[in-house]
C-alpha cells in the first residue's frame, strides 16, 4: 500500500497549481493532507474511488488536516482526546483492520519560540495517545511534525540551533517518541542521504536547496519489517512543502 503526505499550506491555493492532476499521478492509498486551511463547504474536491475525512480547525482559515483514503476504514477519529490541543484541526486517526493511520500537523513553536511550552505539553500528549493505540495494533504516523530531528536534516544546522523546529527541547521530543518505540521510515532507509522536504519562501531557498527535513512517516517497531518503501517527492511544487511516500508491504 502506498501512502502520501504533503502539507499543501492552503488546499484552495494549491489546488489552482494541479494538485488534481498531482494527486492523480502519486495514486495513492491514503492522501494525507496538512495545513488545509479550510471550513467546512469551503472547497468541494472528490476523487473517484476515494473517501474522504477532514478534520477543521475552530479558528477559520487555519491549520486543518484531511485523509482521502481508497480503503473504508473501521473507524474514523479526530482529535487526540485532549480539550486543550483538539481545536485547531490537527490530528485524525483512521483504525485499518491491521494498522492505525493518524496523520498530524504539530504546532509550530513559533518565533522566539513562544509557544514552545505549550507545544511541549502536546508533544507528552500526543506521544501518550499513540502509544495507547500502539498498544493494541501497529500505528503508521505521518504528517508536518515541524522538527528537523537530527542536523542531517538541515541544511544550517548551526545557525538554526534555537529557533522553532530545530530548538534542543522539540529534538528530544522526536528521540523520545522515537525510543518509544517508533521508526523514522526515510531515514530508517536512507540512513546518510541528505533530501528537505520544506524550504522558505524567502531568499530563493528552495532554487538553492536551502531546506530542512520536517516531514515524516513514523512506524510502529512492530510493524517497521513492513517498510518497502520511502520517498520525498522535491520535484513537486505547489507549497512550501513537498509529499513524502511511504510504501508498506
Amino acid at each position: 500500500m502506498k501512502f502520501i503526505s504533503w502539507n499543501v499550506n492552503g488546499l484552495r491555493a494549491v489546488a489552482a497549481k494541479g494538485f488534481a492532476d498531482i494527486f492523480t499521478g502519486l495514486d495513492a492509498d491514503f492522501f494525507c493532507l496538512q495545513e488545509t486551511k479550510l471550513q467546512v463547504g469551503q472547497i468541494d474536491l472528490e476523487f473517484l474511488g476515494y473517501e474522504s475525512y477532514w478534520n477543521y480547525a475552530d479558528r477559520k482559515g487555519y491549520s486543518g488536516t484531511a485523509i482521502y483514503t481508497k480503503h473504508r476504514p473501521l473507524s474514523a477519529v479526530n482529535g487526540i482526546g485532549v480539550d486543550e490541543y483538539d481545536h485547531e484541526g490537527r490530528v485524525i486517526t483512521l483504525e485499518m483492520p491491521d494498522f492505525y493511520l493518524v496523520n498530524v500537523y504539530t504546532p509550530n513553536s513559533q518565533d522566539e519560540l513562544k509557544r514552545l511550552d505549550w507545544r511541549m505539553g502536546w508533544e507528552d500528549a500526543f506521544r501518550k495517545y499513540l502509544l495507547g493505540l500502539a498498544g493494541r495494533k501497529g500505528v503508521i504516523v505521518c504528517g508536518d511534525m515541524n522538527v528537523a530531528h537530527q542536523e542531517i536534516d538541515l541544511k544550517n544546522p548551526a545557525t538554526n540551533h534555537f529557533n522553532p523546529g530545530f530548538s534542543d527541547e522539540e529534538r528530544g521530543r522526536m528521540t523520545e517518541l522515537l525510543a518509544s518505540g517508533f521508526c523514522d521510515s526515510w531515514r530508517f532507509q536512507h540512513p546518510d542521504e541528505v533530501k528537505y522536504s520544506w524550504w522558505s519562501y524567502r531568499m530563493a531557498a528552495r532554487e538553492r536547496n536551502v531546506g530542512w527535513r520536517i516531514d515524516y512517516f513514523l512506524v510502529s517497531d512492530s510493524i517497521k519489517d513492513r517498510i518497502a518503501g520511502t520517498d520525498i517527492h522535491n520535484e513537486i511544487f505547489g507549497s512550501d512543502h513537498c509529499p513524502v511516500e511511504l510504501i508498506i508491504k
